[in-house]
């Protein structure tokens, strides 16, 4: 069924008109969007140019970009947050749903959306209720993570020979820990200045930390044996830089065994849950790092005098033992008479073998000395005697110079070598005769005048008549 169209308005309604027409006596001209939205921007801006606002945050996320992004709600109302990278940068806390914050900024609007928004400068939590809360929950988070395990909890060394130190320079902290230090057992202490409180100062406490787990073993500082991280005592406020994350995580990765000495007793921070010991106060964590020194040189004492007592006693019990055990052995003259016995049998087998012996040799001797007559000793000397002159007479008949006595002479050319042949003397040319009373030089017909002979080859002189005679081999 069709639905005709409503008859036309009349002329005279304003609302049912087509064109946008000026009324009579209207002076103000139609904005643009932009031109709305701009002034909508600069009278909020102006009016809520700073204000601080409390509310719980809802839906906090940081962006890539560094950016934080929120929203403050209560009971009734939402209003949208942001905050830049560089502020959010300089938070002293991680922010995080339900927790109550107060915001410092101005308001503004966002255009593009038509919303309005809080441009947040700082962002503090409100109070002390809402801080336990951010406590409660960063404990939780941290704690899930396996941070605060006491499996990966470390022994503290019985007598560090090093101890760090991570804390304020200028507060009695660091003198309470000296002091009792050196009263209970001196021990080379190496202080880490840091901020214990306010900005940067759980940076400053987490860099310490790591700076001391990085230091090498055997390098000009020496790596500390033990970590104590120490604060005085204050509010929760003053101590929240040791309930930041940055810090938690530091003592948890700490391979040096840590002390968490912040606050008095009633106190208590991640920072505890994170060492690997919690000690009640700074003092009490220095009681902790070291023994007492005389205690333990009495100690000593006390168990050197236990030793020697014991090493007296075994002492003792061990020469009434032995006496004991002596009363069953047998008497020494029972124990040597077998030997003795055995030694004289012995003794009499070896005079008796020696004398058999010395019988036998004599029977031999005087067997053979019978062959040893002198008449065939006076024998067998006389034929050794004849052999002895035959050969005496062969080595005269043999002798040169017997030779040269019956009219021979002997031939040398000038290098002291004998000539036996015409042809070798005619080659020489200058040649010596050796006659039995001397030498005369010759010379072959044609040749010149002998030369002397070589010293070493000269032959000798006619030797004297008392001169033993040379044998043969003299010849060569």
């Amino acid at each position: 069924m069709a639905v005709p169209f409503p008859d036309p308005a009349s002329e005279t309604d304003p609302a049912a008109r087509l064109l946008a027409e000026a009324a009579p006596g209207d002076n103000v001209p139609p904005l643009s969007v932009s031109q709305l939205s701009a002034a909508i921007k600069r009278t909020v801006e102006d009016g809520f140019a700073r204000v601080r606002v409390r509310g719980e945050l809802s839906g906090a996320k940081r962006a890539a970009s560094g950016h934080f992004y929120a929203a403050l709600k209560d009971d009734n109302a939402l209003i949208d947050m942001v905050m830049w990278k560089g502020q959010a940068a300089r938070l002293a806390f991680r922010p995080e749903d339900g927790i109550e914050v107060i915001a410092t900024g101005k308001l503004t609007t966002y255009p593009g959306r038509s919303k309005y928004q809080l441009v947040v400068d700082t962002l503090e939590v409100a109070g002390e209720g809402a801080l336990m809360l951010l406590f409660e929950k960063l404990k939780a988070r941290l704690g899930e993570e396996g941070l605060f395990d006491q499996d990966s909890k470390q022994p503290l060394p019985r007598l560090p020979r090093v101890i760090g130190v991570v804390t304020s320079p200028t507060g009695a902290v660091i003198r309470d820990i000296l002091h009792r230090l050196a009263d209970r057992f001196p021990m080379h202490v190496i202080v880490w200045p840091v901020l214990v409180q306010g900005d940067g100062a759980a940076a400053q406490v987490a860099n310490a930390i790591r700076g001391f787990d990085a230091i090498a073993p055997g390098g000009p500082v020496p790596r500390p044996d033990l970590v104590i991280v120490a604060r005085g005592g204050g509010s929760i406020e003053d101590l929240w830089a040791f309930n930041e994350e940055v810090v938690v995580r530091a003592l948890a990765d700490c391979r040096i065994p840590t002390i968490s000495a912040v606050g008095h007793e009633t106190d208590t921070t991640l920072a505890d849950y994170a060492a690997d010991r919690r000690a009640p106060t700074p003092t009490a964590a220095a009681e902790m790092a070291v023994p007492v020194r005389a205690e333990l040189q009495e100690l000593l004492l006390q168990r050197a005098g236990r030793m020697i007592a014991a090493a007296n006693r075994h002492q003792a019990l061990a020469g009434e033992r032995l006496t004991a055990l002596a009363r069953h052995l047998p008497r020494r003259e029972a124990l040597y008479a077998p030997q003795r016995q055995r030694l004289d049998d012995s003794g009499d087998r070896l005079d008796r073998s020696q004398r058999h012996r010395l019988a036998v040799i004599a029977e031999r001797l005087a067997t053979r000395s019978g062959a040893l007559r002198p008449s065939l000793l006076a024998r067998r000397w006389d034929r050794d005697r004849a052999r002895i002159e035959g050969l005496g007479r062969l080595l005269d008949s043999l002798d040169p110079r017997a030779l040269l006595s019956r009219g021979y002479a002997m031939v040398r050319d000038t290098g002291g070598a004998i000539v036996t042949t015409a042809a070798k003397a005619e080659q020489a040319g200058h040649l010596w005769l050796q006659f039995a009373d001397g030498e005369v030089p010759v010379q072959v017909a044609g040749g010149d005048a002998a030369p002397p002979l070589p010293a070493a080859a000269k032959p000798a002189r006619k030797p004297s008549p008392d001169a033993p005679k040379r044998g043969q081999g003299e010849l060569f």
